[in-house]
């Protein structure tokens, strides 16, 4: 079936003027697309200019016809598309490119046509409206193809590097900060009629997008939804504030250790980094935590004749006096004490006197203190 509009055949009227429509294609798809005017010169007048061209005569192939395009035609579109993804163009550009060339042959052509054409003009948007339909999905499907083989070997060859990083095999190209995460669950984990699974992916996806966000460079991990390890590019002073906006992101309190590590010290610092978490989980506290924040806490675990003894001196306690002692020990007075256990203040005072009976310690006295906060680590150390 052959269109005709302005009393030519519309696709004798493509091939002869083939080359105008291709510039003004080109020209129409720089003007209102601004990913194409940052591409190389030679890249516009040549690869891109013969995909447009192709692309235009399959097209006219069409109008001739009235057949769509063959399964060849749809493979180099595919092809195309898959280049232009292995150059990074974005997607949105690619099918844009289609919809514009479309649209300059018909606006080119469609008010040349006489009244008795009109017939020819609906049957001609109806064929263009079908091809972009078959086009659209064939052209994604070779970007997204592409795409996703060019991201299973990139994140093939973080997942090398970190393994050679954390097994000590290969020095990392600047100073990183090691961090080892523990991540509880989301709310919408919890919930019922809720798919736990997908809620978890969810969780995870926004806290490796935050993580990534600040940073210029790729940021090497091992996560799962309950945590794992990422290097961070950079010096340790940013750390706070990024995992403040990862966890803000991710919507749960994180644990985080965090060990800033030279190019060639990312395997140790990735142990003490897990070492420094274990502690971390055990205080109970999500935040950021360095060596120097649980120094008494990380040494107690550490293997030692002194920690069973130790441990033992507040093993007589309850766990509503143990709860007690190390609020009273932290906020230091026993009214702050009192407000952060919603309890009155002579309850606080009556469960510190029962301490020092049970204990033989007397929270109230400085020279007990040290030897009471001790003992408390060592409670939390213990296996």
């Amino acid at each position: 079936m052959s269109y005709v509009i302005g009393g030519r055949p519309v696709a004798d009227r493509l091939a002869v003027e083939m080359p105008s429509f291709v510039r003004q294609v080109l020209a129409e798809i720089v003007e209102r697309v601004p990913a194409y005017r940052q591409l190389p010169a030679e890249e516009l007048s040549g690869d891109i200019a013969r995909v447009t061209e192709h692309a235009l005569r399959a097209f006219a192939a069409v109008l001739g016809s009235g057949q769509l395009p063959s399964e060849e035609e749809l493979r180099f579109l595919r092809e195309s598309a898959a280049r232009r993804a292995e150059e990074g163009v974005p997607i949105d550009v690619v099918l844009t490119a289609y919809h514009v060339g479309i649209q300059v042959v018909w606006e080119a052509l469609v008010p040349q046509a006489r009244p008795e054409e009109v017939g020819d003009v609906l049957r001609l948007n109806a064929l263009a409206l079908r091809y972009l339909q078959l086009v659209t999905p064939v052209v994604s499907a070779g970007y997204l193809d592409e795409r996703q083989t060019m991201f299973d070997d990139e994140r093939s060859a973080r997942h090398t590097l970190l393994a050679e990083l954390l097994a000590g095999t290969r020095e990392a190209s600047g100073p990183h900060v090691v961090l080892a995460l523990h991540v509880p669950p989301h709310p919408d984990e919890l919930l019922d009629g809720v798919d736990a699974v997908i809620a978890a992916r969810r969780k995870l996806r926004r806290l490796r997008t935050e993580l990534e966000r600040h940073s210029r460079e790729p940021v090497l991990s091992s996560l799962t939804p309950d945590g794992g390890i990422a290097l961070l590019p950079g010096e340790d002073e940013r750390v706070d504030r990024i995992v403040a906006d990862v966890a803000r992101a991710a919507g749960v309190p994180l644990t985080v250790a965090a060990v800033a590590a030279p190019p060639s010290g990312i395997a140790a610092a990735a142990g003490l980094a897990r070492e420094v978490l274990d502690v971390a989980v055990r205080a109970g506290e999500p935040g950021v935590y360095r060596l120097t924040d649980v120094l008494l806490e990380y040494q107690l675990s550490r293997p030692s004749a002194a920690l069973e003894p130790l441990a033992a001196v507040v093993a007589p306690l309850s766990g509503e006096l143990v709860q007690t002692l190390e609020v009273y020990l932290r906020r230091g007075s026993r009214r702050p004490a009192a407000t952060e256990l919603h309890v009155h203040p002579n309850t606080v005072d009556y469960r510190l006197r029962r301490v020092a009976e049970l204990t033989g310690l007397d929270p109230t006295r400085i020279e007990h203190v040290t030897l009471l906060a001790a003992a408390l680590a060592a409670r939390r150390a213990r296996p």
